[in-house]
């Protein structure tokens, strides 16, 4: 694991798997979760089908910079939302998902890779959309994984989804990783393993515990608005991937990015929820590998 200055303001923690000189492939996070979401063995499997892997931590997440100057209350971000006091919103939260966009292009950058794969989950996808957006030369392929467009009417979250999200967690190590295992409503009904969900919130703690970034990610997603108009526009090709047990971003909101992109792919996973179990992992590799070529 490495940290690197991507601009005057923000440093990013990564790390890289496989020879530099293949293919580049970025894979970009989601609210709140650390790079390790990406699993080192599922990193490690793409490297072996000759791509060169970077996955790194968000701004506000993990070990990168964190924008601690602007603290924001997630129940006043919320209210001022749902009472559509925009200006207010608008007025708590430091940057958009075009700043965290370009986070991830000036770690390409940093590391001298000019034009890369992008692969984004959840939040991750709607930055690698915006990556693809606002700078299309340097995007050779776009992969969306379990991700949506920004229109509030698709990828809706399920009440029981959207209330394990919003809820605080506990501060202390053993209650944050057993209330992971609240987490396992969205994940997939036929792989789930809590087992699985504990380690990686005991890993995660363990890093980096910084609940505080999260009201402010959750701010950039939600103020950045839609990406409709943008992604009719789209002329990268792009791969489109939702699981169809997902209950924390709907399968509408896939199925919705791949009806505006020209051209899209759209693989629908059975069996796969808000989450990557380690049994599907030949399948999404294997597509995301036939994607990139």
């Amino acid at each position: 694991m490495s940290i690197i200055d991507v601009s005057p303001e923000v440093s990013i923690a990564y790390e890289c798997f496989g020879d530099p000189g293949d293919p580049a492939v970025l894979l970009v996070m989601g609210f709140g979760a650390q790079m390790l979401a990406w699993p080192e063995g599922f990193c490690r499997a793409l490297a072996e089908r000759g791509r060169y892997v970077i996955r790194y931590d968000n701004r506000d997440c993990g070990l990168s910079t964190r924008f601690d100057d602007h603290p924001v209350d997630m129940g006043e971000f919320i209210a001022a939302v749902s009472s559509g006091d925009i200006p207010a919103a608008l007025a708590m939260v430091p940057y958009r998902l075009v700043d965290m966009a370009d986070d991830g292009l000036g770690l390409l950058t940093a590391l001298g890779i000019q034009r890369a794969h992008v692969v984004g989950a959840s939040m991750g996808g709607m930055i690698a959309q915006t990556m693809a957006l606002s700078s299309p030369e340097r995007v050779l392929t776009l992969t969306s994984m379990m991700s949506s467009t920004g229109e509030s009417e698709y990828g809706r979250p399920s009440p029981e989804a959207q209330a394990v999200l919003f809820s605080p967690k506990p501060a202390d190590r053993e209650g944050y990783v057993a209330a992971a295992e609240r987490e396992l409503v969205w994940a997939s009904k036929r792989y789930r393993d809590p087992a699985v969900v504990r380690e990686l919130a005991a890993d995660s703690y363990d890093r980096a515990y910084y609940p505080a970034g999260i009201g402010r990610q959750l701010g950039a997603m939600i103020l950045s608005g839609s990406r409709a108009d943008g992604l009719r526009g789209l002329r990268t090709p792009t791969l489109v991937i939702h699981g169809l047990d997902d209950t924390l971003i709907d399968p509408s909101g896939g199925k919705r990015t791949a009806d505006l992109v020209p051209g899209a792919e759209l693989l629908l996973i059975p069996d796969m929820g808000h989450d990557r179990p380690r049994e599907l992992w030949p399948k999404l590799i294997d597509a995301l590998v036939a994607h990139i070529g």
